[in-house]
């Protein structure tokens, strides 16, 4: 039996889980997600716990136990908490700047980048430092690499975009100056 696939989901107050044949929708104060069902799963709802079923032991249908009940308690989790990624602005006139729902970046380029915000996610700056944020997990993680990737961090005087938590691994430079 799959670790994550057999534990059950608890369904907090003021949420919904709706499984139909094709999608289980989660409903909530923040908003509404949608995931489809994979074939070889079964989701229920019975007494405020969601559970997450395989038909058979193949191993195709092992891995979707799994991740379909972390897709579904990720959509639980987004819907009452929510999901933040914060990253950092470094480096001598590197800055970023709020242009209505879109960034706007000088990042050493000849040009300014502007990045366009999706619907459903939300980016505050304070000083160099961005927080991204929204409800779906997934999501939240791809604009937070996309905006990362915009001007990754070099190795020698650490300047770039990266997240708060990641260590940049600094080298020394050229060898030459200690002879």
């Amino acid at each position: 039996m799959s670790r994550i696939g057999k534990l059950p989901i608890q369904i907090p107050s003021g949420v919904t889980i709706t499984v139909d044949p094709d999608f289980v929708t989660v409903t909530g104060a923040k908003g509404t997600l949608k995931q489809f069902t994979m074939p070889g799963v079964t989701v229920t709802v019975a007494d405020g716990v969601a559970t997450v079923t395989r038909d058979n032991d193949e191993a195709v249908n092992r891995a979707k136990h799994g991740l379909m009940r972390a897709l579904i308690n990720n959509m639980v989790v987004g819907i009452t908490k929510g999901f933040s990624k914060q990253l950092e602005i470094n480096g001598v006139g590197y800055r970023v700047a709020a242009q209505g729902a879109d960034l706007k970046f000088n990042l050493g380029f000849s040009h300014d980048v502007i990045y366009k915000m999706p619907q459903g996610v939300s980016a505050t700056i304070e000083q160099n430092k961005i927080t991204v944020s929204g409800i779906d997990k997934q999501q939240v993680g791809q604009v937070a690499a996309e905006i990362r990737a915009l001007k990754k961090p070099e190795p020698y005087k650490g300047k770039g975009i990266k997240y708060a938590d990641e260590r940049i691994l600094r080298k020394s430079g050229k060898s030459g100056k200690d002879k």
